[in-house]
């Protein structure tokens, strides 16, 4: 047995009353690594940076389009708690094993460890590149969104597609896309403690900015929707040749599932928080929790504000088919006559998408950094490097560059474009799955939790969290649209199909001779 085996014997040796009189650096070693990053993150920053990404406002906002479309206000209000309520049993999992291995690689190495010495380096590959594509896909689609909600700005503030304002076109957009990404790779060069600052105020940015916009909007909007139809209307015209309620409904419920996702943000943040092994799993529940209840008042308030869906989706309003915008818009415009105070709403949700995508890319180098650092990508040695202020530049700035290399796929097709962001959610979704997975199985009488665990309820939340990843694969790879056409298929099988077909021949043909999971990096 090598000298990381001892280690990691030894920490599985200790009972969990011991665990917590075992410091941060200490308990790393034990894991078989070295502390290289700065270690100053609180519980509280820990939690703002995974709040930030979490993002109500970059979500709903984005996808609030997709709610009205299929099953609409009933849909939204009623799917955002299930959706919530079954995403807080990944999350309670991902958190006990969090605490058991508090390191900055994250699901992948949980797999490694959970798994058996002959499947676990098999495990970590797949687990880790289903994770890190996730999330490059994540940063992609967030700051793309952005590119998108500043060009409807613009829009609206040149007089709305009626009054002939600037369209900006594709390149444009994709112009944005870039300088967000490159502003969002210089403010990751800073070192932990700033990321720390800009993240706690992102995460206050994103509490305010979701009960000025619930509160404001519907208040100021003449024409307000009744509540029999905020809580029980169910839009069926689609558009999309769609029929069946249940079917509708389930493809309504992606506009929840994309945006309660990215809490794994807090395990790779796990290096460089204090007490890792108790406020990692903390900022995890606590992100979801806390999203589920804002979100929930976000999608109500916003809700009271609607008036004819058909409208709103249509491409011929002001703001070209940008649902939200056009509900803020027109609710200024026909109080005071004008929509600027319906522009200033946008810009507040821009600023909270702005640091959803500088957290993302936090999280991302983080996981790069990581999965680097156990030679898993090409050119491992440049990405695992920290430079004199304990921060990994270079894996910050490959992050930035993969996400703006996905973006360009727009150009060609927004159909392709959707369908790599589709592994933001089901890819990232099936990185969280496998370690739970291999935690109720394989280790379900050899784990040894940490201070956070769930005790006697632990198999069956695990159980219920798996159940519910491979549901909203199979739901989320449904068509969308009939009959089905090239224009109109769902690609996101293709997507995550791709990447499966890819992650595992790679490893066939080349990376089991030389993968063997997480690596030791200290010097003895």
């Amino acid at each position: 047995m090598d000298n990381r085996s001892d280690d990691l014997a030894r920490y599985q040796l200790i009972p969990s009353s011991g665990i917590d009189e075992v410091t941060d650096d200490s308990r790393l070693q034990l894991l078989g690594y070295k502390q290289e990053l700065r270690r100053g993150l609180s519980a509280v920053s820990n939690f703002a940076v995974t709040f930030s990404i979490v993002s109500i406002l970059t979500g709903i906002t984005t996808c609030y389009s997709t709610g009205l479309r299929f099953g609409g206000p009933v849909t939204m209000v009623y799917g955002w708690p299930i959706v919530g309520l079954l995403t807080l049993f990944v999350g309670l999992s991902m958190s006990e094993i969090c605490s058991a291995y508090p390191t900055s690689a994250g699901l992948y190495f949980w797999s490694a460890r959970l798994c058996s010495n002959e499947w676990g380096p098999f495990a970590s590959w797949l687990t880790g590149w289903f994770n890190i594509v996730g999330q490059w896909a994540v940063t992609a689609s967030v700051d793309f969104s952005l590119a998108q909600l500043i060009s409807v700005i613009i829009l609206l503030s040149t007089g709305g597609k009626n009054g002939g304002g600037y369209e900006a076109s594709k390149y444009v957009v994709i112009g944005f896309h870039g300088g967000i990404l490159l502003l969002h790779a210089i403010l990751n060069s800073f070192t932990i403690s700033w990321l720390s600052f800009f993240g706690q105020i992102a995460a206050a940015w994103n509490v305010m900015g979701v009960f000025v916009l619930m509160i404001l909007v519907p208040l100021v909007a003449k024409q307000k929707a009744s509540a029999e139809f905020v809580f029980t209307y169910f839009n069926t015209d689609n558009g999309d040749g769609i029929k069946s309620k249940i079917y509708i409904f389930v493809l309504g419920l992606l506009m929840s599932q994309y945006t309660l996702s990215g809490y794994d943000a807090s395990a790779h943040m796990t290096e460089e928080t204090k007490s890792a092994d108790k406020n990692g799993p903390k900022a995890i529940i606590s992100a979801i929790g806390i999203s589920i209840i804002v979100g929930w008042g976000y999608i109500l308030g916003i809700t009271f504000a609607v008036n004819d869906i058909s409208y709103l989706l249509s491409t011929d309003n002001d703001a070209g088919g940008y649902a939200i915008a056009e509900i803020f818009y027109l609710a200024f415009k026909s109080r005071y006559g004008t929509g600027v105070g319906g522009i200033f709403c946008l810009g507040i949700v821009a600023v909270a998408i702005f640091f959803c995508g500088m957290s993302s890319v936090t999280s991302n180098s983080r996981m790069a950094y990581a999965f680097s650092r156990d030679g898993a990508m090409p050119f491992s040695s440049l990405w695992h490097r920290v430079n004199e202020h304990e921060v990994p530049l270079n894996a910050v700035w490959v992050s930035a560059f993969v996400s703006f290399c996905m973006a360009l796929t727009s150009l060609g097709s927004l159909v392709a474009f959707e369908a790599m962001v589709s592994i933001a959610t089901i890819g990232l979704y099936i990185a969280y799955g496998l370690p739970i997975f291999f935690r109720v199985t394989l280790a379900r009488k050899s784990f040894v939790p940490g201070p956070f665990n769930l005790g006697r309820y632990s198999i069956i939340v695990g159980w219920i969290a798996v159940a519910w990843v491979v549901t909203i694969s199979v739901l989320f790879s449904l068509p969308v649209a009939y009959p089905i056409t090239a224009n109109t298929l769902n690609y996101t099988p293709v997507a995550v199909g791709g990447l499966l077909i890819l992650t595992i021949s790679s490893w066939v043909l080349t990376a089991r001779h030389w993968f063997k999971g997480p690596v030791t990096n200290l010097d003895t």
